[in-house]
């Protein structure tokens, strides 16, 4: 088989146990701002998961930024000059400008190493949701799937991949734009933590409003349980922006009424966390109610 190496940016939140015993799967950086402050988040980055949440904590609202052309150059062209054909899985199309600034760079790569196969896919997943798909495709690529065979298996099993997230305050939706003032306002006095879903187009909806922490909780495990396919996998990954009581709280649960998962924890970094805020917790699982 021609050798390839799997790309993803630095949403694509994962774990080291996850991918232990897998081909590596490189990342390309994202940047975050925070408190008038720039930091780099992913392979040499000036900025952890917990260092983020301490500043979110402390009052500070973040705002991301595209990929640097130049930083795909960077990150490329090292393999393709040693005849390393690439598979780019991108961050969701639906949230972010990312995957076409990242395709067209490809384009460009082309053009210089033809000889070379370079792969851009549009995920339409986000944060822990990318890093399952990641792992999924890593784990196909160890099989022995060629990059078009892995390309066409990522890209007729994306949508398969389901995103149930709350977050604990409106705070961080309502700087974002997600939600206005009013709504947020209201959803903090009541306790409400929104639940979000990752549609089709890869957009982030708004799909339901439970009151409380266990609320919560319970709707995430409906939603598996009316759409968990086991048929494709088992594993399910439970994602959590910088609280690791509640991640546990909602593995027990999943383990309690799904006992045959393999289940892995996550952290949420800081590119999806500056739009969702410290206490996000997500369940992902192969499905059919995406």
């Amino acid at each position: 088989m021609k050798a390839y190496q799997i790309f993803t940016d630095a949403t694509a939140d994962s774990s080291a146990n996850l991918m232990a015993g897998l081909p590596t799967v490189k990342i390309v950086p994202m940047q975050v701002e925070i408190s008038g402050s720039t930091y780099t988040y992913g392979p040499d980055g000036n900025i952890s998961v917990r260092e983020f949440y301490q500043l979110q904590r402390s009052g500070g609202f973040a705002q991301t930024s595209q990929v640097n052309p130049s930083v795909y150059f960077e990150c490329f062209e090292p393999f393709l000059r040693q005849g390393i054909d690439i598979l780019y899985l991108c961050f969701s199309s639906g949230m972010s400008g990312t995957f076409e600034s990242a395709r067209l760079c490809v384009e460009e790569m082309k053009q210089k190493y033809p000889e070379r196969n370079i792969i851009c896919l549009d995920t339409l997943c986000a944060s822990v949701g990318e890093g399952f798909l990641v792992h999924e495709a890593a784990r196909k690529q160890a099989e022995g799937l060629t990059i078009d065979e892995l390309a066409d298996w990522v890209m007729a099993h994306r949508l398969e991949v389901c995103h149930w997230f709350t977050v604990d305050t409106f705070d961080h939706l309502r700087h974002g734009g997600r939600v206005s003032s009013a709504a947020a306002a209201m959803g903090n006095v009541l306790q409400i933590k929104p639940l979000l879903h990752v549609d089709e187009s890869g957009g982030l909806q708004v799909k339901g409003k439970p009151c409380g922490r266990k609320k919560a909780i319970l709707t995430q495990l409906d939603k598996m349980e009316h759409g968990w396919t086991p048929e494709i996998g088992k594993l399910v990954v439970v994602g959590h922006g910088d609280d690791p009581d509640a991640a546990d709280q909602l593995q027990r649960a999943v383990i309690e009424r799904f006992p045959e998962v393999e289940i892995h924890i996550a952290d949420i970094g800081p590119i999806i966390g500056a739009h969702t805020g410290p206490g996000m917790l997500a369940l992902i699982y192969w499905g059919n109610n995406r």
